[in-house]
């Protein structure tokens, strides 16, 4: 029993090694997505652009905000002067936080009093909020065992108060369910059509469609609506569970919301049906779909900052359409943002569904002739 399982064993190596294209699917894929995700999936944050806004400007003020200065985790991007200034800067992502120093804060903590640190914090990724805020806790921490023990205090002498904007609590779910909604939609639209040509050569059917009427054109335009109407539906049946029932903000207008959905979907159909051209079986069309879906994920800014990236990295995510919605989603949910300021995330996603979609059909006419 043991020769007849080896030799069958055998027999299926010898046949999956045999095709040059099978070793390389087997091989090459995995090791380039192991040193892609080696660098892109990572919570560490190294470089955490931040404001200061100093209402004392004192000699403990200064001591206090040079450990900020001297950590190698942060960059000083701007000293704010009034309080005008500070919400600009984290509507429009300039900052990730904003340390805010009371005034009188050297007079308290001359005088043994307790003085008071605020931070300000774009809570729109609860992750990243929550890694700053022990970053900044550690800072605060260590000054005030030095100031401590230098001044023979019972207590610390300042206390450190957050405020998170857009996501008061820092629930990861706000932050997590819209970006739900991204991948689950990708899911479902790159399964029905990444598999709808390949189907068709297994089953044999293919050729009963040449000598239909309809033309390529039309025969992709047939695969890609069931997709796009799942696809839709998908996303809003995601958004109504995420809104009604797990209880995530919705600010922004539907109807910026939809023409997100529908930019992506198109562009996740084109995705889809490039690999459903190019495969001959569907078990090269899973496999296919498998290799776009998760590198498209871990790129997308999902789980981990884009910030935090190689630049060759952040690079490869501009041709990710899911880095493009997972903004627009996170933006109407949690900030309501308008459509003109999302112009710069639907025009990708457009251009990426243009392309995708004539590289399909010249694909497809290609396999034809």
């Amino acid at each position: 029993m043991l020769r007849r399982i080896c030799a069958l064993a055998l027999k299926e190596f010898l046949a999956l090694f045999r095709d040059p294209r099978s070793r390389v699917v087997t091989f090459v894929p995995p090791l380039i997505q192991l040193v892609v995700f080696g660098y892109a999936a990572s919570y560490d944050l190294n470089d955490i652009a931040y404001a200061v806004y100093d209402r004392d400007g004192g000699y403990a003020a200064r001591e206090l905000l040079a450990g900020f200065a001297g950590s190698p985790s942060f960059r000083l991007v701007r000293r704010v002067t009034r309080d005008g200034e500070v919400a600009p800067l984290i509507d429009h992502k300039q900052v990730l936080l904003v340390v805010q120093i009371e005034p009188r804060f050297t007079a308290r903590l001359a005088a043994g009093q307790q003085a008071r640190v605020q931070l300000l914090l774009d809570g729109r990724n609860s992750n990243t909020a929550q890694v700053a805020l022990t970053y900044v806790s550690e800072i605060v921490t260590t000054f005030n065992r030095r100031w401590s023990a230098a001044h023979a205090l019972p207590q610390p002498p300042t206390r450190l108060v957050m405020r998170a904007w857009y996501n008061p609590n820092l629930e990861s779910r706000w932050f997590f369910i819209p970006g739900v909604v991204g991948i689950l939609t990708l899911v479902v639209t790159m399964v029905v059509t990444s598999l709808s040509v390949a189907r068709e050569r297994e089953q044999g059917t293919f050729d009963q469609l040449l000598v239909t009427p309809l033309r390529p054109g039309e025969i992709l335009l047939g695969k890609a609506a069931p997709g796009f109407v799942i696809g839709v539906l998908e996303a809003t049946l995601v958004i109504l569970i995420g809104h009604f029932w797990f209880r995530i903000p919705l600010i922004g207008e539907l109807s910026t919301l939809y023409i997100g959905i529908v930019l992506f979907v198109l562009a996740a159909i084109g995705v889809g049906l490039m690999i459903s051209s190019l495969a001959l079986t569907l078990q090269q069309a899973v496999l296919g779909a498998f290799l776009f879906m998760v590198p498209a994920v871990i790129l997308s800014g999902f789980a981990t900052p884009i910030a935090n990236m190689p630049a060759p990295v952040q690079w490869l995510t501009y041709a990710d359409p899911l880095r493009y919605y997972l903004v627009v989603l996170r933006g109407v949910f949690l900030e309501g943002t308008p459509l003109p300021l999302l112009v710069d995330q639907l025009w990708p996603m457009a251009a990426i569904a243009v392309i995708t979609l004539t590289a399909a059909t010249w694909l497809f006419r290609h396999r034809m002739q």
